[in-house]
C-alpha cells in the first residue's frame, strides 16, 4: 500500500494518469438491453446508471442489477458519490410491486436493494424500504435479498422496520476512514453512527457487510484502523474498491491502486476476521454479491440468513 517509488515499481499509476486497468468495455449483448429494457418498462431506477457504475456492462449482460428506491435524489451531498443532490419527490406507493416484478422478471437468486438517504422522512424511507422487500419475497420467496440501507438518521426503530422482513444480508456502507469523513462533505460524526448501525444490525443476529473506497488519501494505517473498527463493530463481509471520480465538483482521486495492491488488501482484511472479502479496482459495494454471499456460507457450513 506504501506510495511513491515502491508503488510506481508495482505498476501503480499517479492521479492524473488513470490506469489501463479501469479500463471496461461497453455492452455489446442482448441481455444487457432486455435488463435496461426491464428497469425502462417498471419505471425503475438502478444504482447501476445513477451512480455511473463501471460494471453496469458485465452486471447487466448477466442479468442482474441493484435496484435504487426511494426515488433517485438524495438528500444528502456526499462528496464522492454522482446520485442527484437535492429535494426528492414523494415516495410511490406502486414502486415495491414494480421492483418485485422486476427481480421475478430477471430470475434473480440473489438481489440487491439500496435507496438514495431520505433525510425529509420521518423514519428514513424505512417502511418503504421494507415494504420493497416484502413484495420480492411474496413474488420470489427463493430469491436471496440483500439490503444495501442509508443510516436512517441512527434510528434504531427504523433499523428494526428493515431487519423484521429478514434479508439475508444487511448492507451498510462505511465509505472511507473515519478521518477522510470531512474529504467527502460527512460530518466525521457520521463514521461512528454507521458503524453503530453495522453493530446493531450484529446485534440483532444479521449478517452484516460494508464497503470501502480507497484512492482519496488514506494512510495504510488509517485502513488498517477502519477494517478494526468493522470487525469491533461485527461485520462479517466486506468490499474494497478503487474511488473514482464522477466530475471534477466531486473529490479527487489521491492516487490509483494497483491490482496487487487490492490483493494485499484483501489478504489484511481476512487476517483482520472478516468472513469473506471481495476487492478489485472496479468492485463497488454490490459487485459479486451473490457469489460473495456464497463464499461466505460455503467456508464454514454455517447458515448465513438472519
Amino acid at each position: 500500500m506504501r506510495q511513491g517509488r515502491a508503488h510506481r515499481e508495482r505498476g501503480g499509476a499517479t492521479a492524473t494518469q488513470k490506469p489501463s486497468w479501469l479500463k471496461v468495455r461497453l455492452p455489446s449483448r442482448g441481455e444487457y438491453f432486455r435488463v435496461a429494457e426491464i428497469v425502462r418498462s417498471g419505471r425503475l431506477h438502478t444504482i447501476c446508471q445513477s451512480a455511473r457504475c463501471p460494471n453496469i456492462g458485465e452486471c447487466w449482460e448477466s442479468r442482474t442489477a441493484t435496484f435504487l428506491i426511494l426515488g433517485d435524489v438524495c438528500t444528502r451531498d456526499c462528496g464522492f458519490c454522482a446520485v442527484a443532490k437535492g429535494a426528492p419527490r414523494p415516495l410511490d406507493p406502486g414502486e415495491p410491486d414494480r421492483v418485485a416484478a422486476a427481480v421475478a422478471a430477471l430470475g434473480l437468486a440473489y438481489a440487491v436493494v439500496t435507496s438514495v438517504t431520505r433525510d425529509d422522512l420521518p423514519d428514513g424511507g424505512a417502511a418503504a424500504f421494507a415494504a420493497v422487500l416484502r413484495a420480492i419475497r411474496a413474488v420470489s420467496p427463493a430469491t436471496r435479498i440483500e439490503a444495501l440501507i442509508p443510516d436512517f438518521g441512527g434510528g434504531t426503530a427504523a433499523l428494526e422496520t428493515v431487519l423484521a422482513v429478514r434479508p439475508e444480508v444487511l448492507n451498510h456502507n462505511l465509505e472511507t476512514t473515519e478521518s477522510l469523513y470531512p474529504a467527502i462533505r460527512r460530518p466525521r460524526g457520521n463514521y461512528r453512527r454507521s458503524l453503530g448501525v453495522l453493530a446493531a444490525a450484529k446485534a440483532r443476529g444479521a449478517l452484516t457487510k460494508s464497503g470501502l473506497m480507497v484512492g482519496l488519501g488514506e494512510s495504510e494505517a488509517d485502513v488498517l484502523r477502519t477494517f478494526a473498527d468493522l470487525r469491533e463493530a461485527g461485520c462479517d463481509l466486506l468490499t474494497l474498491g478503487q474511488y473514482l471520480r464522477p466530475s471534477a465538483a466531486h473529490a479527487p482521486v489521491a492516487r490509483y491502486y494497483a491490482p496487487e495492491e487490492f490483493e494485499a488488501l484483501a489478504a489484511a482484511a481476512r487476517g483482520a476476521g472478516f468472513r469473506e472479502v471481495v476487492a478489485g479496482p472496479l468492485v463497488r459495494s454490490s459487485y459479486g454479491a451473490g457469489r460473495l454471499f456464497e463464499a461466505a456460507r460455503d467456508k464454514d457450513g454455517a447458515p448465513c440468513a438472519t
